[in-house]
């Protein structure tokens, strides 16, 4: 599975789960819409009491991202808080066990080996 393709496989969904640990090592996980650039970065939208922000020409560039994937996207624009984010992946591990065996593929993304 090329770069292409696993473009081409995320660009067809729409929800994703995203999972992190807080600075005390605490998992945690949400769903969330999310968009897919050509480069393989993920794009969701959530709400300004989460970590982090995106500004300027990034969130103009990876909000239009966003909105092509997520017509929805702009309703939220009025929401108190909302704010954007964008994901650069160093690998992705696309795995498949609808057929036997298994497929489990690493994709590096941005030089960087799985």
């Amino acid at each position: 599975m090329s770069g292409a393709d696993l473009y081409e496989f995320l660009s067809r969904h729409r929800l994703g789960v995203l999972a992190t640990v807080t600075a005390t090592g605490v998992p945690q996980s949400a769903l969330v819409g999310i968009a897919v650039t050509p480069e393989l970065e993920l794009v969701f939208d959530t709400l300004k009491t989460t970590r982090g922000l995106l500004a300027g020409d990034a969130l103009r560039r990876y909000r239009e991202v966003y909105f092509r994937a997520r017509p929805d996207g702009p309703d939220r624009l009025s929401w108190p808080g909302i704010v954007y984010f964008a994901v650069r992946p160093k690998w992705i591990r696309y795995s498949d066990f609808a057929v036997d065996p298994p497929l489990i593929h690493e994709v590096s993304v941005f030089g960087q080996k799985p």
